[in-house]
């Protein structure tokens, strides 16, 4: 009888699984990942926002103000003009005063693409201090 409980234990020997060389091929290869891992730093732009203030812009005389409205339409000294024109007559009010900076009001609900396209025509014209402020009509 004890031959048969020491071959039973034997039996329990030979039928377990030695986990150990399989955790050293895990473990090298996550070293191995970790070390060929790119650590790719994202690309994106750095945003300086200026400081928020209830102060409204000043609409000197200095200034171009342009209103874009809800609707999409550009107003420039209580006139509608184009957004193919805005180059233009800030080239000429440039010309007028030097100094001047571009003042863009825009509605809330006014669709992105509108304002930027006045942005982007103010500084074709040379006026590179450009203000964005929205109004609510």
């Amino acid at each position: 009888m004890a031959k048969h409980i020491g071959r039973h234990a034997d039996d329990q020997d030979e039928g377990d699984i030695d986990l150990t060389p399989m955790l050293d091929v895990v473990f090298i290869m996550l070293i191995f990942f970790i070390v060929t891992a790119s650590f790719v730093k994202e690309v994106g732009l750095d945003v300086n926002r200026p400081e928020s203030s209830d102060a409204p812009p000043n609409l000197d005389q200095e200034n171009i103000v342009m209103k874009v409205t809800a609707s999409g339409e550009i107003w420039l000294n209580n006139r509608r003009i184009d957004v193919r024109a805005v180059r233009a007559n800030v080239e000429r009010l440039i010309a007028e005063n030097p100094k001047a900076s571009v003042i863009v009001q825009a509605n809330e609900k006014a669709k992105t693409e509108v304002f930027a396209a006045v942005i982007d025509a103010s500084r074709e014209a040379g006026v590179y201090n450009v203000s964005l402020t929205t109004v609510e009509e």
